[in-house]
């Protein structure tokens, strides 16, 4: 008898009428009309069943810290940066965790059962580091959470000199944190910015370990530190395993030297995560009119054969003041910032906050397929599209087919002479 049966189910390629049948905590079969004996039976109704929202890109160190020790008043990426400076020696170990969990219970609610997050190797305590090994051990049962050592002062900027940070990072590494991460376009000087590509790659290829890096989020068509990423990568034989983050200075770049960058990161197999919600907010800020956004090229990237994903980046932190952990809420504003609103771009959009991010994570058994984990979130959406536009609440959330959170429809009552007594917005 299988433990758990879904029915009529449409599911984000399209198929309608689906079966989903679970053992075990595995998909054992996906087929139309299926008839089997369950311990449990759900009728989807026609709703949207979809893979597991992922965020490929993530602070939990710094999440849900709004205020402390004060606000952002400029809105810039450099006064969050300092700002998040005066918190460091605040922060305690019980108050990272809390606010951490706070966060992924959020996540759950939403979806969210993936996350990749950078963590801050600056302070000699390793803090950060220690509290979120401690969240990813507690959340292990529902979230995949994945840790990126992320010398936010920059690697080779330290205090006491340019091993300062690195002897951290590696402390960090030793203790079990899973990719290695840099700021390049944060280090003193073009050159230090790429020597921290160099060095940091080189780490990565010893320990046989992923990189992430932070990679020229600035306005500056000159920050071209992922030219230098996608060399080291084809260097050290890291292909399929680097990711470039931000990437937002290529808004600013001529298209010319864009036509020579692009096959470039294709042949190195680089991924690329964009962040919408926080570049187009921190990005742009030195500008009158006409004011530039700051989100990378997403429509060229893919067009490239790029692997794009989305990521949320922040929430009510020094950098951002908004944000809850919804997926579909950054797909949203992808879409609008890169003027994605053909079909399949949109469509493109949903795959940006799932299927692409967990390629970049190197999720295993992701997806709705016979011998996938039986990970997946109903959604009150007919397709994805819908689910974008409605950012369509999540009806049900399961984790190896246990049932982890659950959200009634989304319903408003009417009260208008001849007309229906509700409305979901949906046609």
């Amino acid at each position: 008898m299988l433990d758990l049966l879904i029915h009529n189910a449409t599911l984000p390629d399209g198929r309608t009428a689906m079966s989903v049948a679970v053992q075990e905590g595995r998909i054992v079969e996906v087929t139309a009309g299926l008839m089997a004996p369950a311990h449990e039976v759900l009728d989807a109704q026609g709703m949207l069943l979809s893979p597991p929202f992922v965020d490929a890109h993530f602070h939990m160190d710094a999440t849900l810290s709004y205020g402390l020790p004060r606000v952002n008043q400029s809105g810039t990426l450099l006064e969050g940066i300092a700002l998040w400076g005066e918190l460091k020696p605040l922060l305690t170990q019980d108050a990272l965790i809390e606010r951490a969990l706070t966060y992924c219970d959020w996540a759950v609610a939403k979806g969210l059962l993936a996350i990749r997050t950078h963590v801050d190797v600056c302070d000699p305590r390793l803090l950060a580091v220690q509290a979120l090994l401690e969240v990813k051990k507690r959340v292990a049962p529902y979230i995949d959470l994945q840790l990126v050592v992320f010398p936010q002062d920059g690697v080779l900027r330290g205090a006491q000199g340019p091993q300062q940070h690195m002897d951290n990072l590696v402390r960090a590494l030793d203790l079990g944190v899973d990719v290695v991460g840099g700021i390049p376009h944060f280090e003193r000087t073009m050159a230090d910015g790429a020597l921290s590509v160099k060095l940091l790659c080189e780490l990565a290829a010893r320990r046989g370990l992923r990189v992430d890096m932070h990679c020229d989020e600035s306005d500056d068509p000159h920050s071209r530190h992922v030219e230098t990423l996608a060399f080291e990568t084809q260097r050290l034989g890291l292909q399929g395993r680097v990711t470039g983050s931000h990437l937002t200075s290529m808004h600013s770049m001529d298209n010319y030297y864009v036509s020579k960058l692009l096959p470039l990161m294709a042949e190195a197999q680089l991924q690329v995560v964009a962040n919408p919600l926080i570049n187009i907010t921190l990005q742009g800020r030195h500008d009158s009119y006409p004011k530039r956004r700051g989100m990378t090229r997403v429509p060229e990237l893919l067009a490239a054969g790029i692997n794009v994903a989305f990521g949320h980046d922040c929430v009510m932190d020094p950098w951002y003041s908004l944000g809850s952990g919804d997926m579909l809420e950054v797909a949203h504003m992808g879409l609008h910032v890169a003027q994605m609103t053909s079909q399949a771009a949109m469509r493109q959009c949903f795959d940006a906050v799932t299927v692409n991010p967990a390629r970049v994570l190197g999720l295993e058994r992701y997806g709705l397929a016979g011998g996938c984990h039986a990970d997946f979130v109903l959604l009150q959406a007919g397709n994805p599209v819908e689910a974008i536009r409605l950012r369509a609440p999540r009806l049900k959330v399961f984790r190896r087919g246990r049932l982890l959170s659950e959200t009634a429809p989304a319903t408003s009552a009417l009260h208008l002479p001849g007309r229906p007594g509700l409305t979901s917005m949906m046609p």
